[in-house]
């Protein structure tokens, strides 16, 4: 299990939401709404306190938490961008 960030998701925190480097995003899993899919992945600025899964790229620190690692089973997580919207895609 491990969290990717692309090149251009990472163009996408920085110059989109203003993401600085030296600042930590926590990825997490959110309910959305009864039909098929649930749940979704939201995106936070955070400080850690049981992170399960961690990357570093490009000097930003992204992370989940112990709690919201269950909706991955054990997949890989890639965080992206297309056209300017975060996407997220199992790996």
């Amino acid at each position: 299990m491990e969290l990717i960030v692309t090149p251009s998701a990472l163009s996408c925190f920085k110059g989109e939401w203003g993401i600085a480097d030296g600042e930590i995003i926590r990825v997490f899993v959110r309910y959305v709404s009864g039909g098929e899919t649930p749940f979704a992945f939201g995106i936070t600025r955070d400080t850690p306190h049981d992170a399960a899964v961690t990357t570093v790229a490009e000097m930003i620190t992204f992370y989940m938490e112990s709690k919201d690692v269950w909706f991955l089973e054990g997949k890989s997580l890639k965080i992206d961008c297309q056209d300017e919207d975060i996407v997220f895609h199992f790996a």
